[in-house]
């Protein structure tokens, strides 16, 4: 196409030595690799780190040539697709995706349903016939875009939708019918006015070359500096940006959103570990702003999809050679893979993986030796609650484990006052309704983290994993009073600076502290030694 960008879809992608991660991100790098070996990957384009570096540097200026280059890559999507990006007959909605050349989950931007206005909304229905699908969409689109363009608060779309869905006696916003969710994008549009001080861009183009801009800032922002800090991540141009052929998980009940791990990430078991949510779109689940289902009740509903999925699972180890993470969107029995990156995973997990995939012939014993150096294997292990040294033994509430590990400490409520207290020589538990990246100050402070929503596979969760940090999420047992700094967990009032315990084996949750017991790898470690024998 151009020399930064560079086109990619299902069973074909751009070739030549400038594909490389640190030209287009290391999710578009993947993407091409799974779109070589024919795995469902969407249609799309990726928009190099060299502009993201020439962005940055020229006073957040986009190239001269930039608006000509967007408009012949969209062309060639649209002969893709069939469909007309802006058209009112056909019109093609995109994804914009950050990716830099090593993942970094979570930490960029991402917004879903560009090209959605009022003329394409008209267009959009005579081709599904689904208002309520169109009417979802297009309120996520808005909310997302105040959010993530112009740093706008979340809190106005979502109390909006939290009175709906209690008027009509509801549970969640997937329940709410077509002429409802019309009626929320019309308040939303107004929210939108209220904040920014001019109405919603109704120009799909202006859409997306500000929500190009806003992937490139989000390079700069507090939370991924600091993440390239922590990481020693060093030297990159920036991000890429990927502009991805939109598919709907959020079309009815055969259609979802789901992260799967081709491998236990705590554990490292060989077994397909994941989470979904059915009529939902991905953001619903890595933003842990709600509580997903595990992927056996997919395998009950949509058997075939579990199938697909776990001969997937195994492609892409052949592939890639370590355990993956993948996000995947159904739409209507559809399947299709949105990205697949090495799982980020809990030390244990690492050794028995590694030790797992030299048995399985997917590594050599040098390769598994290289991936081992990073860790100090004698410190590799796993604790587990003997007892509570309260009066009260028994777990005052318990959700869903996304990270292994024992964590004992004061219960603290933002991230502020936990690196304050982390500073000092606490030991803290970070107590929230949800745990975002933004929240990433507070997550490198805590020995252990306790939220009300979320799944396992949510982006903090995987974070907090990486971290080696036991992490509880979707507890609904939790209620957090903010305005008197306490929280309500099972039947305990618990106010700040109290002690609890957190079980991240079992999703328990504990008050007070608890006696403790811990297990090594004995027998993987015992193994590898005979490597290092055998390998003199």
């Amino acid at each position: 196409m151009t020399e930064k960008f560079f086109l990619f879809d299902n069973g074909n992608s751009t070739h030549g030595d400038r594909i490389t991660p640190e030209v287009i991100g290391f999710k578009a790098f993947n993407l091409m690799r799974m779109a070589r070996i024919g795995l469902p990957i969407p249609p799309g384009f990726v928009i190099s780190t060299e502009y993201c570096h020439e962005y940055i540097s020229n006073n957040k200026q986009l190239p001269i040539n930039f608006e000509k280059v967007l408009q012949q890559s969209i062309q060639i999507l649209e002969k893709f697709t069939g469909c007309t990006f802006a058209g009112p007959r056909k019109p093609l909605l995109v994804s914009v995706r950050s990716g830099a050349a090593i993942s970094m989950p979570g930490m960029m931007s991402t917004i879903l349903n560009i090209g959605l206005s009022h003329e394409t909304v008209e267009g959009l229905l005579r081709m599904t016939g689904n208002p309520r699908f169109i009417w979802d969409s297009y309120r996520r689109l808005i909310q997302y875009f105040a959010e993530v363009v112009y740093g706008c608060s979340a809190d106005p779309y979502e109390n909006v939708l939290d009175k709906q869905i209690k008027k009509e006696e509801l549970h969640r916003a997937s329940e709410l019918d077509a002429e409802t969710l019309k009626m929320v994008v019309e308040e939303y549009l107004g929210i939108f006015s209220d904040q920014v001080g001019f109405p919603f861009p109704q120009r799909p183009i202006d859409q997306l070359r500000q929500s190009i801009e806003a992937v490139f800032n989000s390079w700069e922002s507090s939370r991924c500096i600091e993440f390239r800090k922590i990481h020693k991540i060093r030297n990159l141009l920036g991000t890429a940006v990927t502009i991805q052929t939109m598919v709907f998980g959020n079309m009815g009940l055969t259609s979802g959103s789901g992260v799967a791990f081709t491998r236990n990430p705590s554990t490292g078991a060989k077994e397909l570990y994941g989470e979904f949510l059915f009529n939902s779109q991905g953001e619903d689940i890595v933003s842990g702003r709600r509580t997903p289902q595990g992927l056996g009740k997919l395998g009950k509903w949509l058997p075939n999809i579990q199938q697909q999925l776990n001969t997937i699972g195994n492609r892409l180890e052949i592939e890639f050679k370590d355990m993956q993470e993948f996000e995947f969107t159904i739409q209507e029995e559809n399947l299709f893979i949105l990205q697949s990156r090495n799982g980020k995973k809990s030390p244990w997990a690492t050794l028995q993986t590694v030790v797992d995939m030299v048995n399985e012939g997917f590594i050599s014993k040098d390769a598994a030796m290289k991936r081992l150096k990073l860790y100090d294997l004698s410190d590799v292990k796993r604790t587990k609650i003997v007892r509570s040294l309260s009066s009260n033994t028994e777990a005052i509430s318990s959700g869903i484990s996304a990270c292994p590990g024992i964590a004992i400490g004061e219960v603290t409520f933002d991230s502020e006052t936990a690196k304050e207290k982390s500073s000092s020589g606490k030991s803290i538990i970070f107590v929230r309704d949800n745990i975002s990246t933004a929240d990433l100050v507070g997550i490198i402070a805590c020995q252990g983290i306790l939220t009300r929503t979320g799944g396992k596979t949510s982006h903090a969760a995987v974070v907090a994993r990486q971290m080696n940090k036991a992490c509880i999420v979707g507890c609904s047992g939790v209620r957090i009073n903010m305005k008197d700094r306490t929280c309500q967990v099972g039947d305990k009032l618990l106010k700040e600076g109290d002690i609890v315990s957190l079980d991240g084996n079992t999703g328990n949750v504990y008050v007070g502290e608890v006696e403790l017991e811990t297990e090594y790898p004995e027998s993987l470690l015992s193994e590898i030694q005979n490597w290092k024998i055998v390998g003199n």
